[in-house]
C-alpha cells in the first residue's frame, strides 16, 4: 500500500506492506538508525519517535498509519550542526553514557517540552517512565529534561 507522510520536514512517499512497522520503515528504508532497534514489544522506548508531536513506540505503530502524518526522528531535532535545547542538554549534563536509550529519551522529552515548557521534576519523570535506560543515569537524563526547559526558555523557546 502507499503511504505519503512527512519525515523530519520532508514530505516521502513508498509503498509498504500492511505488516510493516515504522522502525522498521525508518531504519531500514531511510537509514534514520538513531531510532533503536530493541525490545519490538514497546516496553523500553528505545524506538520513541513523534507522531504529530506525540512521542510513540516506532515499534508498536505500523507505516501505513502514519499515511498523512508527521513523523520526527532524533535525526530530524538538529538543524545541520546545530543541536536541538535537548540535545545540548543531554550533552551538557553527561546524560548519554551507551547512548542506546538517548534517542528515545530525547524524543519523549521533547514531547514533554512541547507540549509543558517548564514540568516539574515529577512530570518530567512521568514524561519519561516508558523509557529504560541500562545505564541506570536516570539522575543525569532527568536533570538533562529539566536543563533543556531552562535553555529553551533562555532561546525565546527556540
Amino acid at each position: 500500500m502507499k503511504v505519503r507522510f512527512t519525515l523530519n520536514e520532508e514530505e516521502v512517499l513508498l509503498e509498504a506492506a500492511p505488516n510493516e512497522v515504522l522502525l522498521d520503515t525508518l531504519r531500514d528504508r531511510f537509514g534514520l538508525t538513531g531510532t533503536k532497534d530493541v525490545c519490538r514489544t514497546g516496553d523500553c522506548g528505545a524506538c520513541t519517535v513523534l507522531r504529530n508531536g506525540e512521542a510513540v513506540h516506532s515499534c508498536l505503530t505500523l507505516t501505513f498509519e502514519v499515511d498523512g502524518q508527521e513523523v520526527v526522528t532524533v535525526e530530524g531535532l538538529s538543524h545541520g550542526m546545530k543541536l536541538s535545547a535537548i540535545q545540548q542538554a543531554f550533552l551538557e549534563e553527561e546524560a548519554t553514557h551507551c547512548g542506546f536509550c538517548t534517542p528515545g529519551m530525547i524524543m519523549s522529552a521533547t514531547a514533554l517540552l512541547r507540549s509543558n515548557p517548564r514540568p516539574t521534576e515529577r512530570e518530567v519523570k512521568e514524561a519519561l517512565e516508558g523509557n529504560l535506560c541500562r545505564c541506570g543515569t536516570y539522575a543525569h537524563i532527568f536533570k538533562a529534561a529539566s536543563r533543556a526547559a531552562e535553555l529553551k526558555a533562555k532561546a525565546g523557546g527556540a
